[in-house]
């Protein structure tokens, strides 16, 4: 049997915990929170660390200190995290799914998660380089939460 079918998140190792990501790189996209409705939309802006074409974290290991809406993400966070897309490796095991094919823990290849398209791979900026009036212009429909 699997780590992430065998074990709850909380029961996960740090070395099993960072395999469960699937390398998506949505969790760095930046959202916007509707005031009037609570709903949650993702843009097609993402943070500073993030290589775009690797979707991993240039500093991972400093993100926190660095970046002050990086969330230090741990299994008692993800089920109130309710902005985390359904695709998530993290949610899906919190809610008792299965991984997808496309996930590298079943593919067996980092790349899968980018040839699905459910990687941000060439579909981001750097939030650097939008001003923060226009975010709202940058918000994308191919998330879903």
């Amino acid at each position: 049997m699997a780590f992430w079918e065998d074990k709850s998140l909380g029961e996960l190792n740090e070395e099993e915990w960072e395999a469960l990501c699937d390398g998506c790189a949505r969790c760095c996209m930046v959202k916007l929170e509707d005031e009037d409705d609570g709903s949650i939309h993702y843009t097609g802006l993402v943070c500073d660390l993030l290589d775009t074409d690797r979707c991993r974290c240039t500093r991972y290991p400093e993100r926190h200190k660095l970046v002050k809406d990086c969330i230090d993400f741990d299994a008692d966070l993800v089920s109130t995290l309710r902005w985390l897309p359904v695709t998530c490796g993290y949610r899906r095991v919190a809610e008792g799914k299965g991984l997808l094919p496309w996930h590298p823990l079943i593919s067996g290849s980092s790349e899968s998660v980018h040839e699905a398209k459910i990687s941000v791979r060439d579909r981001v900026i750097p939030v650097r380089m939008v001003h923060e009036d226009e975010y709202q212009e940058h918000v994308v429909d191919w998330v879903e939460t």
